[in-house]
């Protein structure tokens, strides 16, 4: 079973929008610009490492390239069982499983990072990774040194990342060291996230996300909390709400994927950084992350390729790498071309119909194999429209 998951903050490269920009799923930046007033382009584009990592540009930037990734694959046709996202990461695993409309997440993310960087402002935080050290033994060392400072990230076996005031952080990566840590060193972030010292960014957050209508997921996400899966819309802004003064139980919940059956971990977005913490926690995981278009095809050939559990293989997980999805540009009623009835072979750029005034474009060459919308039906935003087979 395939589960896809979503990157934090920390994974954010200059320029990581380059790859995307002349393909069609780059109209979700344009998209979300719109909806924020912001520039989003150029900041995928343009900022330098210093202002990318601030962290109301980190986030946004970071959740929107991990919805075009997502929009990219959707467009193959590859599905996933389920959902998860370490920290800023959530959000998209909630828009993925359409918990969350995609308008909606991106103010949520916005106002999440305007909150979380307006408390790093007023209080004085970082964070330190401590590795080589068994999770009871970083707890201790983070109680004995008697102050702000606390476990912030279990991110995999031997992987901890502590949060608080620096002084703080300083005493207990001391104290991890004498009780056997391999290494304990500050990170580059300007606030204590994900501990006591957010409680401003929650209580801001809140009230935004009582604004904001949550759906019943598609498929079940995980959440950062508890580490369990959540399919009712109504957990959702509690666990948000507790996101930002809890840990992250990623180590855990990875743990408890394995436990429910998943075998293949596909992370969306940029950077390696959630691969490499399932290759620590998750001994027999498959792993493949997609990161820019040329990922696309990899991804399709592993997942064509990958054996059927014993439960049986869920639809629309096992594509073969010839396979693609052409899906609605808004959401509207359709209304199909004569080619979209035929199942003709057609090329790039050939019209497949209409949803409302917007014309259906093929990204791909192929035969149509099946139509997946028919004529009068009211679709929503990215809904496969159509089956291609493309030539091998």
């Amino acid at each position: 079973m395939i589960v896809f998951t979503y990157p934090g903050q920390g994974s954010q490269t200059p320029g990581m929008g380059a790859a995307w920009k002349d393909h069609p799923s780059w109209e979700l930046v344009e998209e979300a610009s719109d909806v924020t007033s912001r520039d989003i382009g150029s900041l995928l584009l343009d900022t330098d490492a210093d202002e990318l990592t601030m962290t109301r540009n980190a986030q946004l930037a970071t959740f929107i390239t991990s919805m075009v990734v997502l929009d990219a694959v959707s467009r193959t046709g590859a599905e996933a069982a389920a959902h998860a996202g370490h920290s800023l990461g959530e959000y998209s695993a909630l828009t993925a499983a359409g918990a969350l409309d995609f308008a909606d997440a991106v103010l949520l993310v916005n106002e999440r990072g305007d909150a979380m960087q307006a408390a790093a402002d007023e209080q004085d935080g970082t964070m330190a990774a401590i590795l080589g050290l068994d999770d009871d033994q970083v707890d201790i060392a983070c109680q004995r040194a008697a102050g702000n400072v606390w476990i912030a990230n279990y991110n995999a076996p031997g992987q901890v990342v502590i949060a608080g005031s620096p002084a703080d952080i300083d005493k207990a990566c001391a104290l991890a060291k004498t009780l056997g840590a391999k290494r304990a060193m500050r990170l580059p972030v300007g606030g204590a996230f994900h501990t006591p010292l957010m409680a401003p960014a929650r209580d801001r957050l809140r009230k935004a996300i009582d604004q904001v209508e949550f759906r019943m997921p598609e498929q079940p996400v995980y959440a950062n909390v508890d580490a369990s899966a959540h399919d009712a819309s109504t957990d959702w802004p509690d666990l948000l709400g507790a996101q930002l003064t809890s840990p992250v139980r990623w180590r855990q919940t990875l743990r408890q994927l394995e436990d429910d059956g998943f075998t293949t971990f596909v992370e969306l977005g940029p950077g390696t950084v959630l691969t490499g913490l399932v290759k620590r926690a998750v001994k027999s995981g498959n792993r493949k992350n997609v990161s820019t278009p040329g990922d696309l095809d990899g991804l399709l050939e592993s997942l064509s390729g990958s054996k059927s559990s014993d439960a049986g293989v869920l639809e629309g997980e096992h594509l073969f790498a010839t396979e693609r999805m052409v899906v609605s540009p808004s959401a509207g009623i359709f209304t199909p071309s004569k080619c979209c009835m035929d199942g003709t072979t057609i090329g790039v750029g050939e019209v497949l119909g209409n949803v409302g005034s917007q014309e259906v474009v093929s990204s791909f060459a192929g035969q149509i194999k099946g139509v997946l919308a028919f004529d009068g039906e009211r679709v929503t935003s990215r809904q496969p429209i159509a089956w291609l087979r493309t030539n091998p």
